[in-house]
Parts: C-alpha cells; sequence; structure tokens
C-alpha cells in the first residue's frame, strides 16, 4: 500500500471540522463581493483611474480587470446568429523530452476542424505533426528543450495554423482556441530569449487574424481566476492604502465565478472587461486583450466559462455578437456537460495516445536501427517501472 490511509484520514477529520466555518467566511466574503460589483457598477472612469494609479506608482505587474464602459454588473442576452459563419477550432497536444526513454525526441501534434453553420458540408479536419530531435531538441541559447517550453511552442503553432487556415476562408470567420490568449510559459534565466521569440511569432499571427477579420477568441472552461474581484478589492481600499496593495486581499477565497454564476442567466454574458497585467505592453492597440464570463449552462446548472478576445473583437458590436450567439450554439450541441463541440474535436484531432506514442519511438528506433546508429539506454530507474507487475519498490 503506497498510502498511509490512518494518515489521511486524521488530515481529512481536520478539514472536514474546519470547512464549515471557512465556507461561513466565504458565503459572507461572496455577498460582499456582489454588493461592491453593485456599488460600482456604473465608476468605470474612477476605478480605471485607480488601477493606473497603482501601476505607475506601486505594482507594475497587478493583474486584475480594467472596466471597458459597460456596467460592471451588466448582462447580456444570447443574440441571434444571423447569416452564415465558418468557425474554426484548434487544439494541440505533445509528447515531452524523457531522458529516461531509448530515444531522444520530442513532439507537436495540432489539430484544427471547421465547419460553416448552416452548411450541409461535414466538418473538415486539419492534423499538423512537428517532431524535435538531434540539434532541433536545443533552444537558440544553447538549452535543452523542456517540457514547459514544449508547451509554449504548441501554443504559437496552434495560433499559426489558424491564421493560415483562416486565410483561405470568406468572412466573417470565428477561430477558437482552448484556454488563455495570453501566451503563457515559465520564463527563466535559460529560457528568456526561447519566450521572447515565440512571443514576436504569437504577436504576428494575432496581428494576421486582425488584418483577416477573423473573429479570434480563446475559451477558458470553469476559469479560477480573480481578475474581477481583484478590481472590487481595489475599489475597497482608502487612499493611503494604495502602496500596499499586494497586501491587501480582503476577498482571498473568492473568484470571479462566484460573482456570475447566480448573475448570469443560461445564455447570458458578463460585461466585456480589459485585461490589466505585466504582459500589456506586448499587446497593445487592436491587440489589447479583454474577457467576458458566459453561462453556457441551463437553468438550475450554470456553466461558466470566461472568453478572452483582442480589442479589434471586443469594440466591434457585431463581432461580440456573432461570438457570443456562435459559442452558446456550438456549447448547447454537447447537451449536458457544455463546451464548445468544435474545441472537442480539435481535441480528438490533435490528442496522441499511448499506443500512437509507443509507435512512434518504435519508428525512430527501427530508423535509426536500420542505418547502424546504436539506441539510447532506458535509464535503469525507468527499466525498473516497466517490469511487469511491479508496482512498489524498496526505498
Amino acid at each position: 500500500m503506497a498510502l498511509d490511509f490512518q494518515q489521511i484520514h486524521e488530515q481529512v477529520r481536520e478539514l472536514g471540522e474546519r470547512a464549515p466555518v471557512r465556507e461561513r467566511a466565504l458565503r459572507a466574503k461572496r455577498q460582499a463581493a456582489l454588493s461592491l460589483l453593485e456599488n460600482h457598477a456604473q465608476e468605470s472612469a474612477a476605478l480605471n483611474l485607480r488601477v493606473d494609479l497603482i501601476v505607475q506608482n506601486y505594482d507594475g505587474a497587478l493583474r486584475c480587470a480594467r472596466p471597458t464602459g459597460e456596467a460592471l454588473n451588466g448582462r447580456f442576452l444570447t443574440p441571434a446568429l444571423s447569416g452564415p459563419v465558418t468557425i474554426l477550432a484548434a487544439d494541440g497536444s505533445q509528447i515531452s523530452p524523457d531522458r529516461h526513454a531509448a530515444v531522444d525526441y520530442c513532439l507537436i501534434n495540432v489539430g484544427a476542424i471547421q465547419m460553416t453553420t448552416g452548411a450541409p458540408t461535414p466538418p473538415q479536419t486539419t492534423v499538423k505533426c512537428q517532431l524535435f530531435y538531434d540539434e532541433t531538441m536545443y533552444t537558440s541559447a544553447g538549452g535543452k528543450i523542456t517540457e514547459a517550453l514544449l508547451g509554449l511552442r504548441r501554443d504559437l503553432r496552434e495560433r499559426e495554423l489558424l491564421a493560415v487556415l483562416a486565410q483561405e476562408l470568406p468572412p466573417p470567420v470565428i477561430t477558437l482556441t482552448d484556454g488563455r490568449m495570453e501566451l503563457w510559459g515559465a520564463v527563466d534565466a535559460g529560457s528568456i530569449t526561447e519566450f521572447q521569440q515565440s512571443l514576436r511569432a504569437y504577436i504576428q499571427a494575432l496581428e494576421r487574424l486582425g488584418q483577416l477579420g477573423a473573429i479570434s477568441a480563446a475559451y477558458v472552461d470553469k476559469p479560477g481566476a480573480s481578475l474581477v474581484v481583484r478590481l472590487l478589492e481595489i475599489a475597497m481600499l482608502e487612499e493611503l492604502e494604495l502602496p500596499e496593495v499586494r497586501k491587501k486581499a480582503q476577498l482571498r477565497g473568492v473568484g470571479d465565478l462566484d460573482l456570475f454564476q447566480d448573475l448570469l442567466e443560461p445564455g447570458e454574458r458578463s460585461a466585456v472587461f480589459a485585461l490589466q497585467s505585466k504582459s500589456a505592453a506586448e499587446y497593445r492597440d487592436e491587440l489589447a486583450l479583454h474577457f467576458f464570463y458566459l453561462n453556457v449552462g441551463r437553468a438550475g446548472n450554470p456553466s461558466l466559462s470566461r472568453v478572452e478576445v483582442p480589442a479589434w473583437v471586443a469594440q466591434n458590436p457585431e463581432m461580440l455578437d456573432k461570438l457570443h450567439a456562435a459559442l452558446v450554439e456550438q456549447c448547447r450541441i454537447l447537451g449536458s456537460r457544455p463546451y464548445p463541440y468544435l474545441l472537442h474535436r480539435a481535441h480528438e484531432a490533435a490528442v496522441v495516445s499511448r499506443e500512437e506514442k509507443a509507435q512512434v519511438e518504435q519508428m525512430i528506433a527501427g530508423e535509426l536501427l536500420r542505418r547502424g546508429v546504436p539506441l539510447g539506454r532506458v535509464s535503469p530507474k525507468q527499466a525498473n517501472k516497466d517490469l511487469p507487475g511491479r508496482t512498489r519498490y524498496p526505498g
């Protein structure tokens, strides 16, 4: 037995004893947050001035929502989806580098799928696969590619593939990816060059989508962020407390989901907010990142997502309405588990199974042996793990 369940049981009991007190405290915080949302609903200009003051003087890395003029507690019904729209979704998966394996490689697989609403033609799928080996396993700075850097390249490939496919399609085109639109990745001394290169290419792909007039969006399912809540915490601060903004988290434990899951009826979206973050300087003008919350659930069973869009979409009411309507329609296809149908299909096209991973490794090993190149050794650790029937080893 790997776990000492007696220890776990004691800790679970302690968790249970504390849970009612914590839940009461969180309930009070949620109610306070909802009251703040209502009380400051029409104070966009004043709130933005306060955020500007903090960013310029006290915390340049502040991460929160910025109002854009719509009431903070605004609710917007699902608009009608007029005319045909082509929806293009992309998702990616990867085989990460494994130092314990006999062959040294990694791989990115990106799947994209498109369909036109109201058209009789079935969805069309595109898959692009890239293998990294030998010198391509290293970054321009000389370090070996890591799992995090591979994920960064995967995000970039998704956006680039969307830009390539979108230019062949008549407008209007909606492009979708899963997760944040903001390029995200661990940045350390060894990966800063790689990140900056990927970011530049990513920005260029976004710019191409903007030039094409594509309605670009990123879909975050069951979001855990507290961007709007952070804005409300800032609204609570006294003037003298602003320099200590990082230490002031009066609503800690409350997320944006808590604010909007009871406020938004099925099919409704929230106000559109701008994203204040350290990376805002990279996403300027028409690329400036915005977001809104969307309830794609049903009566009595809310299901909220955060939808991220660039400024050229956020500031165009017609584009915003088409995106809103299309997402609600896409999520209804999957019934009780609402999620954009085409994003689900893109994931199916992109995912690499264990069997496929093993087949890739066999192909590489076979090719190397055929050419007289010896394989590397599986590490002793991995070899022991691979023994049949062995699930536990002495320390």
